[in-house]
């Protein structure tokens, strides 16, 4: 049973004195964002064999992560080490009986107990492939990330986009900002994107929500069936939402039941908990049938397997990739051949005025790639040749531009 790693709620011990003496308890069934397991009915705890119960559960749990090795390591199928791209063991820290639901199921993963890198993340809350837990930088060349301070990424968001970069990276300045990464790390942009900024996006000819959904599950459609028929109706394919923001789409993914895991993957912190608050409030994504995880991320290091992955969805994000030609690239490795790729985006003529005013603040003068507020793309030509250059054959690419500065892109792999 490999399809429960995103479970919302885990094993609970029916009402029962954890006093000493001889308990019964019976598991009640466990609910796994619409899956149900019977992972055991009944369990006879007492005081000489509680040990022995802890173990059992345990590694129920360890089951439905992955499969597992000759080692008794459990491995997910998909996600790997975003470096080594080796694949990666999970294992579930801290106490499994008596916990509350509340407080979540932590786990850490690893390529190898050798391995140089260790990462963490709650099953409920997200997985945390972008900054391992145990890597030590040296205090001489360290640089502040704005990203990794709320407050900081909050008073760069209502700075200018021209002065952003300016105040973040003055001389001698332990701070370092990266304006298309950045901007998306503050809690204000995470708590407004749903709140009117991401509808603003029709102007330039967004089709919205709904429809460009729609869209994408169409274009998706005949991978899914091929993938349904290979492998006898058991596995409904895998889809990756990269850049996911507050899970405007990974939610329609995921309740749409037509997919066995989806991925919703991003660079914040604060999106993806934004993104979990709305998934735990969408009692639709408590029916579904589908198999959820968020993911912290980097799309210019995919921490997923080479050739895992159905579909990958990317809305209203390449122009916040500040490796673009990296990112593309990542995206190409992970789609399994025939996968397939849709993504929307902005002409740069949409931030024509953004663009006037950094050059201006820069004394006239273009300002570099990386201290752009956006990738300004200009024109579909553009577009076609990044895509291509990524690994894309030119005659499975497709650039539609709608409306004034909407870009839809297709591709298969």
């Amino acid at each position: 049973m490999n399809f429960a790693f995103a479970f919302s709620a885990f094993l609970v011990l029916s009402p029962a004195s954890n006093a000493f003496g001889p308990i019964s308890s019976r598991i009640s069934i466990v609910k796994f964002h619409g899956l149900y397991s019977t992972v055991a009915d009944e369990v006879s705890i007492t005081s000489s064999d509680k040990e022995a119960a802890r173990k059992k559960q345990k590694q129920a749990l360890l089951g439905l992560l992955g499969r597992s090795d000759e080692k008794s390591n459990t491995y997910d199928p998909i996600l790997v080490d975003p470096i080594s791209k080796e694949p990666l063991a999970v294992s579930i820290k801290g106490p499994i009986l008596g916990r509350s639901s509340s407080s979540g199921v932590s786990v850490s993963l690893r390529a190898s107990p050798d391995s140089e890198r260790v990462y963490a993340g709650k099953i409920d809350e997200y997985f945390n492939l972008l900054e391992p837990i145990n890597e030590e930088k040296d205090a001489d060349d360290a640089m502040t990330k704005v990203s990794t301070s709320p407050i900081l990424s909050s008073l760069l968001t209502f700075a200018p986009p021209p002065l952003r970069p300016l105040i973040a990276n003055l001389p001698n300045s332990d701070l370092e900002y990266i304006p298309m990464r950045d901007l998306f790390t503050s809690p204000s942009v995470s708590f407004a994107y749903e709140r009117g900024w991401r509808q603003g996006f029709s102007a330039a000819g967004f089709p919205g929500a709904d429809k460009e959904f729609e869209m994408a599950r169409e274009y998706f459609a005949p991978v899914m069936e091929k993938r349904r028929n290979d492998s006898g109706g058991a596995n409904r394919g895998t889809v990756v939402d990269m850049s996911c923001a507050t899970g405007l789409f990974t939610r329609r993914f995921t309740k749409s039941n037509d997919y066995s895991r989806v991925l919703g993957c991003d660079y914040s912190d604060s999106m993806l908990k934004e993104a979990r608050q709305r998934i735990r409030a969408d009692t639709d994504i408590k029916s579904s049938s589908t198999r959820l995880d968020l993911v912290r991320c980097d799309v210019a290091k995919i921490p997923l397997a080479s050739d895992s992955i159905d579909a990958l969805h990317a809305g209203a994000a390449m122009h916040c990739w500040p490796e673009i030609e990296s990112s593309l690239k990542e995206i190409h490795r992970v789609l399994v051949p025939g996968g397939r790729y849709f993504a929307t985006t902005f002409l740069a003529n949409y931030f024509q005025n953004v663009s006037g005013m950094e050059n201006a603040a820069n004394g006239g003068q273009a300002v570099a790639q990386s201290m752009q507020a956006f990738q300004y793309f200009p024109s579909i030509d553009h577009l076609r040749n990044l895509l291509t250059n990524a690994g894309f054959e030119e005659d499975k690419v497709d650039v539609e531009l709608v409306g004034t500065a909407c870009i839809i892109i297709r591709c298969e792999k």
